[in-house]
């Protein structure tokens, strides 16, 4: 399975009564790729990302993640691919009531037979990569927007995913703290591997990050490739979106 792209989408499609999310779209991110999805707002981002993770199902088409095919999988082995897949929630969900600590260390509890001890220094060393290792016993309410999405970002990779997708990684975030998180995703394809997707409205961010972009137009791919491929687009709906994103 090591040609097989980390993620393949093939014809997906999803609706919600008459209202089409997603018309047939299809694309792959490579291995150790950033693959940035673009679009206005309402256009299917979240949706997409939903379907991906397996919290919806499509009406048709196929998503494969590491050369499993997912749509179709009884609940039980859905979980086990997601072990495979980090993912950071657009205000990263932490649990309020746990410190910093105890929401990086919930997903090791859980799937996981470490020791104590072994929890405590994988926790340690999470947040370390995410430059918050002194501030363990924080809770949530105690920290800022930019630090939570480090934690959710450290909780993310706890399990050692292949592939980690982010639900605006930079959204409310001021332009200094959302570089710190740009660069901390590059960290992550350049020193672990690791293949991302990134749906973001941040065309300033998703140009300093992305190996590749789409950019999603009334359930379609309008056009998908570099930020230049990008740029020297005909289209006028990609000249406008660009312009108004810039």
């Amino acid at each position: 399975m090591d040609s097989e792209p980390p993620v393949k989408v093939e014809g997906l499609r999803k609706s919600f009564a008459r209202n089409v999310v997603l018309n047939g779209i299809s694309f792959e991110v490579e291995a150790a790729r950033i693959l940035t999805v673009l679009g206005r707002s309402g256009t299917g981002k979240s949706v997409l990302l939903r379907l991906l993770i397996g919290l919806e199902k499509p009406d048709a088409g196929s998503i494969c993640l590491d050369g499993q095919e997912i749509t179709k999988l009884p609940r039980q082995e859905l979980n086990e691919t997601r072990k495979k897949v980090g993912f950071l929630f657009q205000q990263a969900a932490l649990y309020d009531s746990m410190t910093i600590a105890e929401n990086v260390a919930f997903p090791l509890r859980r799937h996981t037979r470490l020791s104590e001890s072994e929890l405590t220094g994988r926790v340690k060393e999470l947040l370390a990569n995410v430059g918050l290792d002194g501030d363990l016993n924080k809770m949530p309410s105690e920290i800022s927007g930019g630090m939570r999405k480090r934690v959710g970002l450290a909780r993310a990779l706890a399990l050692e995913p292949k592939i980690v997708m982010f639900d605006e990684p930079t959204a409310g975030l001021d332009p200094i703290t959302a570089a710190e998180i740009g660069k901390l995703i590059l960290d992550l394809r350049d020193r672990h591997g690791i293949t991302s997707i990134v749906v973001t409205h941040d065309l300033h961010s998703a140009r300093s990050i992305s190996d590749r972009m789409v950019l999603l137009h009334e359930g379609d791919i309008l056009v998908q490739g570099s930020f230049d491929d990008l740029s020297k687009s005909k289209d006028q709906f990609v000249a406008q979106f660009l312009k108004d994103a810039a």
